[in-house]
């Protein structure tokens, strides 16, 4: 290593859909000239190796024995129970100093971390370096909850299914208070653990060196100007949609690696043989899981439904297909994928009109720059703020969900096949309002990858960001 290359560590949190952004940026970094490392565990790491070149991958044992876990569970997407999230969680308490130690031992010019190691902020100052924490969310989720502690608006509200405004943003947006998580519902009273690293990580914004969002301006130019001017900090920057981005400049390859190639050849096969736009895509992410009587429903509504579909399973619940109608896996009409996905060639298939999705952020931004139109249905964490960007925006249909759940186990009440059969027409019919929902996502299409050429937003974003660690590097060094 050139001792005057920038040396910037990347530290994603145990959660693939973390993983991937952060990986995605550190494959941009390392593109641009900087000495990337990423810390990491074993079998977190196995997931995105041999998808990297040019990056230095440094691992740590995770404390499996220690908290009763199963060898191999190092990620909150592999749990195979509810039972197992408290355990990678107070393993991840457990890493802490290990990861601090190692951090030590590399001494980087700057830590790269995601917003859930908030104490990176510390070794961070110890060792008079910045650290960037990396916020995997919109502006426009940012500015509303930075809003609702501001203003509190929610509490003023008993009745959880009644409608209120969230003051001070650039649009009216409303919420039930069921659709908020739970940090902001319970009484202050009943705080726990999570609720105060919720803390820590605001606590940590404040510190850090400044902050960097998968976003691209012209997405949401007003939340974009409206956030940073509610920061204390002055250094905010925004590189996405950064899965594209990364995909775009470097050889192109889903990142993360449990790939099975000829389920991917199955699948191309099959869209290849549909109708041009015409098959709605189904999936809600790594970590959701809906309980058999909702599955039956949503089985019903697209077996009810005249749309051809492709459907996409967790592993460990489709070895039980009990909840499906009789005949359901063997008509030609639609196709299940249980377990891994290619979700990016899926999107990207002339065949797919449209995406049923849990409205994680990485799903959002990946349906945008494939220019296919959302049907949305948040579960937990920031998703019901990310419906309200997709509807502000107009780039979908909401099936109806009105309840955040405390994570991905969805246990809120069932949505009737019914309904959700009249939600997969109305995005996938001819209709006027469909077609202009259409016509916004490819518009909002073309300007998420015009972002990241050069001279885009986001590449002079992203230019300006190492420009500006360098600079602080070389003014530290002297």
């Amino acid at each position: 290593m050139d001792h005057n290359q920038l040396h910037v560590l990347f530290l994603p949190y145990f959660a693939t859909g973390h993983i991937i952004p952060l990986v995605n940026t550190a494959r941009l970094f390392a593109y641009h000239g900087v000495h990337v490392t990423i810390l990491t565990t074993h079998h977190n790491a196995i997931l995105f190796q041999s998808s990297i070149d040019n990056i230095c991958i440094e691992t740590l044992r995770f404390p499996s024995t220690e908290v009763g876990l199963p060898e191999g569970i190092e990620n909150f997407s592999t749990v195979s129970s509810p039972e197992m999230s408290p355990k990678v969680f107070y393993a991840i308490f457990l890493l802490q100093k290990p990861m601090e130690d190692k951090i030590r031992e590399i001494r980087p010019d700057c830590i790269f971390s995601d917003m859930y190691f908030p104490w990176t902020v510390d070794i961070a100052q110890e060792l008079k370096i910045p650290r960037l924490l990396f916020n995997q969310s919109s502006y426009m989720y940012n500015s509303i909850l930075h809003n609702l502690k501001l203003y509190k608006p929610h509490k003023q509200i008993s009745n959880s299914s009644t409608n209120f405004l969230v003051p001070g943003l650039p649009d009216k947006i409303e919420f039930k208070l069921s659709q908020l998580t739970e940090d902001l519902r319970k009484p202050e009273d009943e705080r726990n653990l999570y609720d105060e690293l919720v803390d820590q990580i605001r606590d940590s914004e404040e510190r850090s060196y400044g902050m960097v969002h998968d976003t691209f301006y012209e997405l949401e130019p007003a939340y974009a100007d409206y956030y940073q001017k509610t920061k204390k900090m002055a250094k905010c920057w925004h590189i996405g949609p950064i899965s594209h981005f990364a995909s775009k400049l470097i050889r192109r390859k889903e990142l993360i690696n449990d790939a099975d190639e000829n389920n991917s050849c199955a699948v191309v096969d099959w869209l290849n043989e549909q109708r041009h736009k015409s098959v709605l895509y189904v999936s809600f992410g790594s970590t959701v899981r809906f309980p058999v009587v909702q599955l039956t429903e949503i089985a019903k509504a697209l077996e009810g439904s005249s749309v051809p579909f492709i459907w996409v399973v967790r592993k460990d619940q489709s070895a039980q297909t009990t909840w499906l109608p009789d005949g359901f896996d063997g008509r030609k009409k639609g196709l299940i994928i249980r377990g891994w996905a290619p979700q990016l060639t899926i999107l990207e298939h002339s065949a797919i009109r449209g995406f049923m999705t849990h409205c994680g952020w990485n799903s959002v931004l990946e349906a945008i720059v494939a220019g296919v139109p959302l049907l949305t249905w948040p579960v937990f964490a920031e998703q019901f703020y990310n419906e309200k960007l997709v509807e502000v925006v107009g780039l979908g249909v909401k099936v109806g969900a009105e309840v955040c759940n405390l994570e991905g186990t969805a246990i809120c009440p069932v949505i009737g096949s019914e309904k959700i059969k009249k939600a997969i027409e109305q995005l996938m019919s001819d209709s006027e309002e469909s077609q202009k929902i259409r016509e916004k996502a490819m518009d909002m299409s073309k300007m998420a990858k015009n972002a990241t050429e050069e001279g885009g937003s986001s590449w002079n974003n992203l230019t300006v960001l190492i420009d500006d660690i360098k600079n602080f590097a070389s003014s530290s060094s002297t």
